[in-house]
């Protein structure tokens, strides 16, 4: 499933799949990204995991600091490279979520929204446990899912996108409660939060969970000092 993210659902392919976003859809996409510039201040050093061509970056960039964007797919980054082009404090690498060159205690926030905890299909507690790394110890990390209030709204986006050829034929009869399975073998779940409980537990944390605009579930960690 990364390699779907990497060659196929990339730059301006990813692109299309958010420009033909319905109504609902766009206003959860804005809901998501004003929940984590509330928490960020000027002058603060943000990092976005899988940051693919830069929407996000470029709605937080002048809410911010330095702000950085890693994505595995080297297409998804040239083509951010241009789309945000003139943003100075805005740096982007190809680079693995789960290895990331970065040293500890870099970012003042780290964050992966828009389902990245599910989309990404790697060891979701690994996961966590680099952003730890990474994060510094006053800080934050977001992450968040759909809530299953947007169920419809979401299953009718994912059905634009297969119309566009952008992911496969969508399989209705193995699609139901959150998790769409196409038949090109591309499937994207979600995560609710008992199962996020569960991916941090035993890690030095906090633990906010917070639904946004009944489209999201946000759970958002704070490090806990074990020294």
């Amino acid at each position: 499933m990364i390699g779907y993210y990497r060659d196929k659902l990339s730059g301006t392919r990813l692109r299309r799949c958010y420009d033909l976003a319905p109504p609902r859809i766009r206003q959860y996409l804005v809901s998501e990204m004003g929940y984590v510039a509330r928490h960020i201040a000027p002058g603060d050093s943000v990092l976005e995991l899988g940051c693919g061509y830069g929407r996000v970056l470029q709605y937080l960039s002048a809410r911010s600091g330095a702000i950085y964007g890693v994505d595995i797919s080297v297409s998804n980054i040239e083509y951010a490279l241009r789309f945000m082009q003139g943003y100075g404090n805005c740096h982007l690498a190809v680079m693995d979520a789960m290895r990331m060159g970065f040293a500890d205690n870099s970012f003042e926030h780290v964050f992966c929204i828009q389902n990245g905890i599910s989309a990404f299909h790697v060891d979701e507690k690994e996961l966590v446990r680099e952003s730890l790394r990474v994060v510094k110890e006053n800080g934050k990390i977001f992450f968040s899912s759909y809530s299953p209030k947007i169920w419809a709204d979401r299953l009718c986006w994912f059905e634009l996108q297969a119309q566009e050829g952008l992911i496969g034929e969508i399989d209705l009869d193995k699609t139901r409660d959150g998790l769409i399975v196409c038949k090109d073998g591309f499937a994207a779940t979600t995560v609710v939060p008992e199962q996020f409980r569960a991916i941090v537990k035993d890690l030095p944390v906090g633990i906010h969970i917070e639904e946004v605009d009944e489209s999201s579930l946000f759970f958002v960690l704070t490090p806990r000092n074990t020294s």
